[in-house]
């Protein structure tokens, strides 16, 4: 099967709501995908809704990494022997497919290839020429990765400003802060494709209305990519970045900074590499980086990781990237449906909701907490150990995202400085929620390629189990 346009629009909803004919007819795809690529799911009786974290590789992606390793020799790139050229090969054709799967191609893009997203973020936080006439500005919904960029422009002198939220953990007239911003000079806006948090699906349209005011963009696409397609064409951010494992599981530790071409070229490295220079002197005290991706790419580069990435790109090729979006809308809506029916005996609801309560808007994960008939905050780590007992993989606490918990769970800033203050190094959430006097800390769950309505229907019997 073809994959769709990388631009295809799917609307505000998730995806297409299919007649039961072509509903039925996904359904039994989605199923032999699984029995063929993901058979262990079953075999060991796990439910996974963890897909926010990390995506699962399907035994064909093994197979082919695995022929390719079995029938080749790859040496370091970095020299000139047949083996080094051929990995080097290996680096150059998964770099024109990323750019490809993303829409763009090198006549106007770069993909440098990093350890994961956070190293793509680090690379133009510390290269970024942040100064008193170019500030940051950062969405309260950024993984902290993209949160960390702060710390370089504060040290250059930078003003660094904040797009709060909703209640429904949407960003908050976004358009009218940005051109507030905007009046101040230009500089550097990040935000999230997708919150790692909530699922909220934040406008791509800002991407474009950031530029025209003046701005650079760096768009953190790490939780939207893996369900959706992202077109870099249609979506001109200055830098997007991805982790291959959110993407399809395989092979961990990649990732990559796509960039436009001439975003990248004003960017101006603090430091530089082996790999990254074509000359460097001790005793001159001199060195002269290389253009583009090499002088970004430091050190050796996971050249057999790279190899691997067109395997795990062929099977979300053969499934298509609009029909994965449309698969996890019909998981989630079943999932927000279910959970949000459940009452204890007594009519109070067993979830309370972090994000939209409708599909609108929002991607494949939910972010919740599970009360008790009382109103109560269940500690999520009783709701993680129940899951894992019961085979289902989810995760508790705050997801790296402090801008949205902290908005989520309604935490006064003032308290909550005073408590990280005294906490010393045991900041955790149980010393955190003991000085607060409240619950700190969600469950969340999160919907992918293999998931099923089997996955779905285990994790809602998990949370009902706690109704009264």
């Amino acid at each position: 099967m073809l994959s769709a346009p990388p631009g295809l629009d799917l609307g505000p909803d998730l995806g297409p709501d299919l007649g039961p004919d072509l509903r039925l007819g996904a359904e039994r795809e989605f199923a032999a995908l699984r029995a063929r690529e993901f058979a262990r799911l079953d075999a060991r009786g796990l439910a996974y809704l963890d897909y926010a974290a990390t995506a699962l590789y399907g035994a064909s992606q093994l197979r082919a990494h695995h022929a390719l390793l079995a029938a080749g020799v790859f040496g370091n790139p970095h020299s000139e022997s047949a083996p080094s050229r051929d990995a080097a090969a290996a680096i150059e054709r998964a770099r024109r497919q990323v750019l490809a799967w993303f829409d763009v191609d090198a006549a106007t893009h770069d993909a440098c290839f990093t350890a994961n997203a956070s190293a793509a973020i680090k690379l133009v936080a510390e290269s970024y020429p942040f100064g008193p006439r170019a500030q940051l500005v950062l969405a309260a919904d950024n993984h902290n990765s993209v949160n960390g960029i702060r710390e370089y422009a504060g040290r250059a002198g930078a003003a660094v400003s904040v797009l709060p939220l909703d209640a429904e953990l949407r960003l908050a007239d976004p358009r009218a802060r940005l051109a507030e911003r905007a009046a101040r000079g230009g500089g550097l806006v990040a935000l999230p494709a997708q919150s790692n948090f909530s699922g909220v699906r934040h406008p791509l349209a800002l991407v474009a209305r950031a530029r025209a005011l003046g701005f650079d963009v760096l768009l953190d696409a790490a939780a939207f990519a893996p369900s959706h397609p992202l077109s870099l064409r249609a979506c001109p951010a200055d830098f997007a970045v991805v982790s291959f494992h959110k993407l399809f599981g395989y092979p961990t530790g990649v990732g990559a900074l796509i960039a436009r071409r001439d975003a990248l070229a004003r960017l101006a490295r603090p430091w530089f590499a082996g790999g990254t220079v074509a000359y460097a002197s001790v005793g001159a005290g001199v060195h002269r980086l290389h253009p583009g991706h090499d002088g970004f790419e430091d050190g050796t580069p996971d050249f057999l990781g790279i190899a691997a990435l067109p395997a795990g790109f062929a099977l979300l090729a053969e499934v298509g990237v609009a029909r994965i979006a449309a698969h996890v809308a019909r998981l989630t809506r079943r999932l927000l449906d279910d959970l949000l029916a459940l009452r204890h005996a007594g009519g109070a609801a067993v979830v309370r909701l972090y994000g939209p309560p409708g599909a609108a808007g929002r991607g494949g994960t939910v972010a919740l907490n599970v009360c008790d008939p009382a109103g109560e905050v269940v500690p999520y780590p009783v709701v993680e150990a129940r899951a894992r007992d019961a085979g289902v993989a989810l995760r508790g606490g705050c997801f790296c995202n402090p801008g949205a918990a902290e908005a989520a769970f309604g935490l006064d800033p003032a308290a909550l400085a005073a408590c990280l203050a005294a906490s010393g190094d045991d900041a955790s959430p149980a010393r955190i929620a003991a000085c607060l006097g409240r619950a700190v800390g969600a469950v969340r769950l999160s919907l992918g390629l293999a998931s099923n309505h089997r996955d779905v229907a285990r994790a809602a019997a998990v949370i009902a189990s706690f109704a009264e």
